[in-house]
């Protein structure tokens, strides 16, 4: 059985129990890293980690070119693939949620077809953003939008104003971009700024007290046209 399984935001609080068992018990587990030793994945569960599990990690550079992205993805699919046709279960961990925005998707459309597979979902980002910021995400018929920050400009304003309220994702040095649409709808009133949220340095301040034109990796902009209903 492969596994696809969420680690969450950052907190080791917020893994799931189901989570946290499996990876107890898995034979292998596979890891996202940005370098070699370098897996944030990987630290939110260290402690349920057993020390005679074997491990694979899936280094993906955090800027690459997409040949070598797919190549990376290619190695670690038929790695892990080995230890699926030897009798073994692989979990794969995932930060957030496997199946929003992550990187087991790769894996799973390379893999599923060929072995059966399991998602456990963790809790997303943007959930983690909305409960550090104490502000409702949705309410009654509103209508919500994830929208990556890397979008053109135009299009990240298209998208923001059909929506009742948003999580903008992926700010990093988008964040002078985030702004000026935001001030462009009338809605700078109405945002709020969230960095590392869950973690030690996370950070909750209205967008106007952010900083001006990079954000930390992860951070995000929560919007809401109606922020008092």
């Amino acid at each position: 059985m492969l596994y696809g399984i969420g680690v969450g935001p950052g907190d080791p609080e917020l893994v799931t129990r189901k989570a946290w068992r499996l990876i107890g018990g898995l034979p292998v587990l596979a890891y996202p890293a940005s370098a070699p030793g370098e897996s944030f994945a990987r630290s939110i569960v260290a402690e349920a980690i057993p020390a005679d599990i074997e491990t694979i990690e899936i280094v993906i550079p955090i800027r690459p070119q997409e040949v070598t992205v797919e190549e990376s993805y290619g190695r670690a699919a038929e790695t892990i693939a080995a230890r699926l046709d030897s009798g073994r279960d692989v979990g794969v961990l995932c930060l957030g949620d496997p199946l929003f925005y992550g990187s087991f998707i790769y894996l799973m459309d390379r893999l599923a077809d060929r072995f059966p597979c399991e998602i456990v979902p963790g809790v997303t980002s943007f959930s983690a953003g909305a409960a550090a910021s104490g502000r409702p995400l949705t309410l009654r018929n509103d209508v919500f939008a994830v929208i990556p920050a890397t979008l053109a400009e135009d299009v990240l304003a298209d998208r923001l104003g059909q929506a009742d309220s948003a999580a903008i994702l992926k700010v990093g040095r988008h964040l002078a971009k985030v702004r000026r649409v935001i001030a462009r709808l009338g809605l700078s009133d109405n945002a709020t700024y969230v960095a590392n949220a869950t973690l030690a340095g996370e950070v909750v301040a209205p967008l106007a007290a952010a900083p001006q034109t990079a954000a930390p990796y992860f951070s995000m902009v929560l919007v809401r046209k109606e922020s008092g209903s």
